[in-house]
């Protein structure tokens, strides 16, 4: 199955996309596991660099240069912070264009659940009334959107 062109569009052969397709500058920004999993980090609420680089599982380097791709696209924003005794550090906190990532986090991680899984997933993630969250396409402009700051992650082991 496929989606149906208009018929302007239906001979493919005249027109391309190429990089304006938006489809291909997502990818691009996410284009790394680390990149993708720094994101999936910031909605869990990691926003310290250390903790980046342990959740990550990635080396500190390609950690900052995520972090860095990031923050120049405007996905994330540095905080600074400074403990007592400390020098002054960052962290890493979500804008709103990172956090209109969810729905895109939500369904890769949907998807995965569903095939790539033996078994129940390790986690569900569930609105404030504990009914889980499920992604789907709608034309539905009505209901609000749900932020990350509205869902509990659950371990499911």
């Amino acid at each position: 199955m496929a989606m149906t062109l208009e018929r302007r569009l239906r001979d493919r052969g005249t027109w391309t996309i190429g990089d304006a397709c938006s489809a291909a500058k997502v990818l691009n920004l996410l284009s790394t596991k680390t990149t993708f999993l720094t994101v999936r980090e910031c909605f869990y609420g990691t926003t310290r660099f250390e903790d980046f680089v342990e959740r990550v599982g990635s080396s500190a380097p390609a950690v900052s240069r995520a972090l860095k791709q990031l923050e120049s696209a405007g996905v994330v924003r540095r905080v600074p912070y400074q403990e007592p005794g400390s020098r002054a550090r960052d962290e890493y906190h979500l804008t709103p264009a990172g956090e209109d990532l969810l729905p895109l986090f939500l369904a890769l991680m949907q998807w995965g659940d569903e095939y790539l899984q033996d078994g129940n997933p390790p986690l569900s993630f569930v609105d404030p009334e504990g009914r889980q969250v499920r992604v789907r396409v709608t034309a539905d402009t009505e209901s609000p959107a749900i932020r990350s700051d509205d869902l509990q992650i659950r371990y499911n082991g």
